[in-house]
């Protein structure tokens, strides 16, 4: 007898039921664990600075927007003086961002949207990108080149968010047709209204690590930036 009360149990055979419970707990715990990339390239030339200030102490509304969807990693890239064009590490938090931006200072120089388009497709290459925000107001490069290397953004499912600080026309068109080619979207701000770079910065965030689906989404709750940039993105 003694040695029958220290039988273990027979397994109790798996119903499907349990597995189906298993399978969907495992699931949204993938789902929850999953994180999105967004490199947020900026123009640190000269004329950026107020805009590099205001960029500084908004691009937290990246992170807050994504939290409740598991997250994102962003990377910053900027460019500034002769030739200098360079990229930080990935940081998942707002504050690590910030402390990154408040260690530059713009400089004068030309524009390099080229090379933060060339870094960008070696990213995703890499390991798959969300999405590429880039903030500028001035482009003095040939748009031919930037438009090959945003169509191989285009096949590599990397869409370019393109937002312009100003309404110079030379460089809202190159902005525009970078956005088109890559699959993307365009949108202008300016200083006084710092509220629209807000929330262009979370819907782009957005779209990173949800896609088109929580752009929808959004779009449907109202959020007028969500809907700015998803009805260029649903034309195509």
């Amino acid at each position: 007898m003694g040695d029958e009360q220290n039988k273990a149990p027979a397994p109790r055979p798996a119903r499907n039921g349990d597995i189906d419970a298993f399978l969907e707990k495992a699931r949204g715990v993938t789902e929850r664990r999953a994180r999105g990339r967004l490199i947020f390239a900026l123009d640190a030339t000269m004329s950026r600075q107020p805009t590099w200030d205001l960029a500084q102490s908004i691009q937290g509304e990246m992170f807050r927007t994504t939290a409740a969807q598991g997250g994102l990693d962003v990377q910053l890239v900027y460019f500034r003086g002769f030739r200098e064009c360079r990229a930080s590490r990935f940081v998942s938090q707002g504050e690590g961002l910030g402390a990154l931006m408040s260690q530059i200072s713009c400089q004068a120089g030309h524009t390099q949207i080229g090379r933060v388009l060339s870094h960008a497709l070696d990213e995703t290459r890499s390991e798959r990108v969300g999405a590429l925000v880039y903030i500028g107001d001035a482009m003095e490069e040939k748009i031919d080149h930037l438009g090959g290397a945003a169509g191989e953004m285009g096949l590599l499912g990397l869409k370019a968010f393109m937002f312009q600080e100003g309404q110079d026309a030379k460089t809202r068109t190159a902005f525009q047709e970078i956005a088109r080619l890559s699959g993307g979207a365009y949108a202008a701000f300016d200083l006084s209204a710092p509220r629209r770079l807000a929330e262009l910065l979370g819907a782009a965030a957005a779209y990173a690590v949800g896609g088109l689906p929580e752009l929808e989404k959004r779009a449907g709750e109202g959020e007028g930036a969500a809907r700015l940039l998803l009805s260029q993105m649903g034309s195509r």
